[in-house]
């Protein structure tokens, strides 16, 4: 790909998408195939705390939910100076932080535009040099971003957030035939407390294997999983019992809703199960079918059935709720309304739902997405302006 090629792919996408952090995604996802580099993340100054933070990241080495003081690294001094350093430069101190990440040659180009700078560009671990030519092109590139980011609001960052589920090197395999399948090949992840966590990837990636072994319906072949800082890697039977009634509640693509039981029985039947189950009558209010309650599954519509499907969740207060292509099966309006229901739960009720999806446009709702390819986690961003549900269209 030549730097004419290059740029016009990100000013292209910067016309066609109104939502920056996608934008910025799609472009270090360009940086990362373009110059063949093993990371490319972007680092946005908090002004309130002055220190620098990653907003988007792809490639096999993760620095998302990492930070350095104004300054430090090569990060932080790319930033303060306005200039693009890389590791061949004698004025250029890696931090022993970033060291951990950073093997082969790196750049950091910073954002900057005539009013300021914001933040800077990471591209790392990479097996050439880079020739001017490379560094010219994603000056360029990053001016261009700067000037987008004069358009937002102070970006505003939590150190605080709570980390309730994390998987570390997770690695799952099936049999098939006489042959070892590897479908995840080592995820690292944390899950934070009241977030709406989108997952993208095409068929096969691993989704919806990720979130059986999130949700306790599968186990992992290798890794780590722990849940409130406690090894729930391999569970015993009861364990896992214990921790599928308590702890997560599903919401199917299928409603998987009992045929025989009106929509107030099939959320009952659950929350007899439950340790501290909320009201029935109260979760059914809440997806806005209080008036249906006497309703079986058959006479119901699709959008109504997994209305149901998401009370029977709540019902159990779960810590997470797991989303499978919960819109899938719906048209336009209906999913949009099932979609306004999660936002609900997620930001008046305080719960974290982890939503698996084909369709793109939904990421647009999230406080953060992340895509698999291949059984890797290979792009994560952080939505610091998440759209309303209402406000999507596909």
């Amino acid at each position: 790909m030549t730097s004419a090629e290059i740029l016009w792919r990100v000013v292209e996408d910067l016309h066609a998408n109104n939502q920056f952090e996608e934008v910025l995604s799609n472009t270090l996802t360009v940086f990362e195939d373009a110059f063949k580099v093993k990371s490319a993340s972007c680092w946005v100054t908090d002004k309130k705390s002055h220190r620098i933070y990653v907003i988007a990241n792809t490639g096999e080495v993760d620095f998302t939910g990492y930070s350095v003081d104004y300054g430090e690294g090569i990060v932080g001094k790319a930033t303060v100076e306005g200039r693009t350093l890389t590791d061949e430069d004698p004025d250029v101190m890696i931090s022993d932080d970033e060291k951990h990440f950073i093997e082969g040659h790196c750049m950091a180009v910073p954002l900057h535009s005539p009013y300021g700078n914001y933040g800077a560009i990471l591209l790392s671990n990479r097996a050439s040099r880079f020739t001017s030519e490379e560094i010219k092109i994603c000056e360029n590139i990053a001016s261009l971003i700067a000037l987008d980011l004069e358009e937002k609001d102070t970006f505003s960052f939590d150190d605080n957030r709570k980390v309730i589920l994390s998987l570390r090197g997770v690695i799952k395999e099936f049999m098939s035939g006489e042959e070892i399948r590897r479908i995840l090949k080592g995820i690292d992840l944390d899950i934070y407390e009241k977030e709406l966590l989108v997952v993208l990837g095409e068929s096969g990636c691993g989704k919806s294997t990720m979130l059986n072994i999130i949700g306790g319906m599968d186990e992992l072949t290798q890794g780590q999983m722990l849940v409130e800082g406690k090894d729930f890697s391999h569970p015993s039977e009861k364990e896992l019992t214990d921790y599928r009634r308590d702890y997560i509640g599903y919401i199917f693509q299928s409603y998987n809703l009992m045929p025989n039981l009106n929509a107030l029985e099939n959320i009952e039947f659950i929350a007899e199960i439950a340790k501290n189950p909320l009201d029935s009558e109260e979760a059914l209010e809440q997806v806005g079918l209080a008036d249906r309650w006497n309703r079986y599954p058959s006479s119901m519509s699709g959008g109504q059935q997994q209305r149901v499907c998401i009370a029977r969740a709540i019902v159990k207060d779960p810590m997470i709720i797991l989303a499978d292509e919960p819109t899938a099966a719906l048209d336009f309006v209906t999913g949009q309304g099932v979609l306004k229901v999660i936002e609900k739960i997620v930001r008046e009720r305080g719960k974290t739902v982890i939503m698996v999806t084909h369709n793109v446009e939904i990421a647009k709702m999230a406080d953060r997405v992340i895509k698999l390819k291949n059984g890797k986690i290979s792009s994560v961003r952080i939505n610091h302006h998440p759209l309303h549900a209402e406000d999507l269209s596909w």
